[in-house]
């Protein structure tokens, strides 16, 4: 897998994705979106040795390959503790390369699941967010103490998107990012502005890191809900 982006992906990424997420932001809070409701079900991740035969097929080995990491880790990890379920999640997603979508999947503004984000080796903030939190709630971590979250990078003025777990309801978060290896405590990310957050139930607003109140439930945002209709369909869209 590729190496960890460079300093220079980086504000190539924020760039990017300030528009993008802005646009994403306006969409919430004005409620403006008119989408069908489906229920999350906790759809697994799980992917039988069948279908990654067939994905790598189409995709070629090193795509196999890749998703036959994932599910080692899968495997893997699901005797840990949380603390280091979401140390070595976050290590193995950190190593797949940054791409933009316009580039990627030539589209402004594309949610990649998992697998897509995978067999193509490639993803920008929010498909990272998303293959962590997923992979995540597969190995037992309760969709209560995550949630994927807009934020706004203050030395960039851009935006971008990570991943938040709480230990307890009332802890204070911990980030992770793929900008930066280190997991923190959003308390020590003074780069970051939170806005909203969202995870398979609900969308908050957030302030200083934690979520701030409760403004409806996920299926308001429309990626979200075409994201999770292609898990559910096992369906794969492709750069090949």
């Amino acid at each position: 897998m590729a190496a960890v982006n460079t300093a220079k992906d980086h504000r190539r990424q924020l760039t990017y994705t300030g528009s993008l997420c802005l646009y994403l932001l306006l969409a919430v809070l004005a409620f403006s979106l008119s989408v069908a409701t489906i229920g999350d079900g906790h759809k697994s991740v799980r992917l039988s040795k069948a279908y990654i035969e067939k994905l790598g097929r189409e995709y070629g080995h090193r795509a196999k390959r890749r998703l036959r990491n994932w599910q080692r880790l899968l495997d893997n990890l699901q005797n840990d503790s949380e603390a280091e379920k979401i140390r070595k999640v976050n290590d193995f997603f950190n190593k797949v390369r940054f791409v933009n979508d316009i580039n990627h999947w030539k589209k402004e503004d594309y949610w990649a699941t998992p697998v897509e984000f995978l067999i193509t080796n490639g993803g920008d903030c929010e498909d990272f967010s998303i293959a962590k939190y997923y992979t995540l709630r597969e190995v037992g971590v309760p969709d209560s103490k995550m949630s994927i979250a807009y934020v706004k990078a203050i030395e960039y003025n851009q935006a971008h998107m990570v991943l938040t777990y709480y230990k307890t309801p009332d802890s204070m978060p911990v980030i992770l990012d793929n900008l930066i290896p280190q997991i923190k405590p959003a308390n020590q990310r003074p780069d970051l502005i939170h806005v909203y957050s969202f995870n398979g139930d609900n969308l908050w607003l957030t302030k200083k890191g934690r979520r701030a109140e409760i403004v409806g439930t996920s299926d308001r945002l429309e990626h979200w809900v075409k994201l999770r209709s292609r898990l559910e369909n096992q369906t794969v869209n492709s750069v090949k």
